[in-house]
């Protein structure tokens, strides 16, 4: 009689993500039935005019850094990199999509712009030592790879780091504050396994009020993120593994892309 040793791979029935990210996180802990038609059956979903006017000022913000130093990033110049911005969204296939009309699309750009001027109200782009702007980073973090894109990531005068997120929605309720500081938090955790020290703070600015949320990335919050990453991971495999992704019904169904197809609004 022989004795084996080693580890039994398994097949799942369903091939999770490669990667692990903020928005999928959210996306899972949102609607786990939404996250597997998006992310694993991979479905089209039609875009939504908030989702591209974010990629919009995103992009306006991100010009805003790429091509101006300190002393010139000014209202005037963020206008004009948001015209730029707009003139290149006019071939955007989710742009497209939206099939705006000339009204429609002038109250779209307008709404824009109005973002971006709020972002002022929260800080002086001058005075920020950015480091990285849109920055991609991928890392394994006991044995999942987790990956992000970094808004913006500054270098404070005594040299710690600062990770900056733009948010053009609306600021969560004090119930939900903590629960929207996961995904920045995340990139907390990135910074410290690719640069090897975290940030000394994290920081969501809302354009749309305007207000600013900040916390402090400490050694427990960031062990705190981990964990709870590893444990989103870990429901993913065991759903794909048993293909039970079920749908979470609540407010957010109104505005999603899938519910037509949903069993929990099934006729």
């Amino acid at each position: 009689m022989t004795a084996a040793s080693g580890r039994i791979l398994t097949c799942m029935a369903l091939d999770p993500p490669r990667t692990l990210s903020p928005s999928k996180v959210s996306a899972f802990t949102n609607c786990p039935l939404a996250f597997r038609y998006s992310q694993i059956e991979h479905r089209p979903e039609p875009p939504s005019p908030p989702a591209v006017k974010g990629t919009l000022v995103h992009s306006a913000l991100e010009g805003l850094f790429w091509h101006h130093v300190p002393g010139q990033r000014t209202p005037a110049a963020a206008a004009a990199e948001l015209e730029r911005s707009w003139d290149e969204l006019q071939d955007d296939d989710e742009f497209v999509q939206l099939e705006l009309g000339p009204e429609s699309a002038d109250a779209f750009l307008a709404d824009a712009r109005t973002l971006v001027d709020n972002y002022f109200r929260l800080e002086d782009p001058n005075e920020a030592h950015a480091v990285g702007i849109e920055l991609g980073v991928e890392t394994l973090v006991d044995g999942m790879r987790l990956r992000g894109i970094i808004d913006r990531l500054d270098v404070a005068p005594d040299g710690s780091l600062i990770v900056v997120d733009y948010k053009t929605g609306r600021a969560p309720s004090e119930r939900f504050e903590r629960g929207s500081m996961g995904g920045v938090q995340t990139y907390a955790l990135l910074c410290e396994s690719l640069l090897g020290r975290a940030p000394a703070e994290v920081r969501l600015l809302y354009l749309r009020q305007p207000i600013a949320i900040s916390s402090v990335a400490t050694e427990q919050s960031i062990r705190g993120q981990r964990k709870r990453a590893l444990a989103v991971w870990t429901a993913i495999e065991r759903a794909c593994g048993t293909e039970d992704f079920r749908p979470h019904v609540g407010p957010l169904c109104d505005y999603c892309g899938f519910k037509s197809s949903c069993p929990a609004f099934a006729a």
